[in-house]
C-alpha cells in the first residue's frame, strides 16, 4: 500500500506541525511531498498529479498549520477502509471566534455561487459532510482521476471560495462522498492552538 503524506506549505512551517510530523507514525509505504509556493491550489494540483504518477493508493493531505496524534494516520487508515470509504476528514477549527468546525453540511453551487451551512453541533460517530477543509484528509487516489477526468483542474477555486471547498464539491459532483471521523481532532495552529477545547469553551 503506497501512501503519499502531501502538505501545501510555504517557505516555513510552524514548529508545532513539523514536531507533530516527526512524530507521526506511517502506514505501510509512506512518501513525504512537501510543495513550496504561494498559491495553494497550484501546490495541491502538483501534489495530486505526483500522487497519480507514482501510483499511491493514497493521498494524506495535511495543512502546515496542523497539531495531530502520533496514530493520526492509522486511526484514519482503519476508519477509512473498516467502513470502504474513499474521503475522510479528521476534525479541527477556526482559529478565531467562534471556533466552529471547518465543515460543511451542505455545499452547492448554483452557477458560479457556491451556497453553504456549517455545522453547529458535531455528532459523536463517524458522520457525511457536504465539504471539508483540507487540513487533515486522507482519499483514495482514484477521486483525482474523476474529478481532473470531468473536471478538469482539480482544486481551482469557485465563486472566491477555496481550494478545498471547490475540489469537495467536484468530488460529490462525480458520485464520492466525504465523511468526517470525530474522534481524531486537530489543532489549529494560530496564536494559540485552537482545538476542540476552544469550541466547547465558546458554544457553551
Amino acid at each position: 500500500m503506497k501512501i503519499l503524506i502531501a502538505v501545501p506549505c510555504m517557505d516555513q512551517c510552524p514548529t508545532p506541525f513539523v514536531q507533530s510530523l516527526a512524530l507521526l507514525r506511517r502506514v505501510g509505504d509512506c512518501t513525504l511531498a512537501m510543495k513550496p509556493g504561494s498559491l495553494i491550489y497550484t501546490a495541491r494540483n502538483d501534489l495530486a498529479t505526483r500522487a497519480i504518477q507514482m501510483e499511491a493508493d493514497y493521498v494524506f493531505w495535511l495543512d502546515s498549520d496542523m497539531v495531530f496524534q502520533p496514530d493520526t494516520l492509522e486511526r484514519m487508515m482503519d476508519t477509512m477502509q473498516k467502513n470502504d470509504l474513499d474521503f475522510l476528514t479528521g476534525l479541527y477549527f477556526r482559529r478565531v471566534p467562534p471556533y466552529s468546525p471547518v465543515l460543511f453540511d451542505q455545499l452547492d453551487i448554483d452557477g458560479v455561487v457556491c451556497k453553504f451551512s456549517e455545522f453547529q453541533t458535531i455528532p459523536d460517530s463517524l458522520f457525511e459532510v457536504g465539504g471539508c477543509g483540507f487540513g487533515c484528509v486522507l482519499m483514495k487516489t482514484d477521486v483525482f482521476f474523476d474529478v481532473q477526468i470531468k473536471h478538469g483542474n482539480m482544486f481551482a477555486p469557485i465563486a472566491n471560495n477555496g481550494e478545498d471547498v471547490a475540489f469537495c464539491w467536484r468530488a460529490r459532483d462525480c458520485g464520492y462522498k466525504i465523511y468526517c471521523d470525530p474522534s481524531v481532532i486537530c489543532g489549529h495552529v494560530g496564536y494559540s492552538v485552537v482545538d476542540d477545547q476552544f469550541f466547547r469553551a465558546f458554544s457553551k
